[in-house]
């Protein structure tokens, strides 16, 4: 099994990560109003919360 450090994989999928939540808050919360870069932060917080350092991933996961 395979362990990713899940701050620099989070990190490495910053934008992706940003304009997933915008989607999510424009189609489940159109009218409320935020900063992008709050909301971003505060989503990294979560995570880090949520998540050990090193995340094990399964090997059916990776590809080399």
């Amino acid at each position: 099994m395979a362990e990713v450090k899940i701050e620099d994989v989070v990190d490495h999928l910053e934008s992706e990560f940003t304009h997933a939540l915008e989607d999510t808050f424009r189609r489940f919360a159109p009218n409320v109003s935020y900063s992008r870069n709050d909301l971003f932060r505060y989503f990294l917080r979560r995570v880090y919360d949520h998540c050990s350092v090193w995340e094990k991933i399964p090997d059916k996961y990776i590809k080399a």
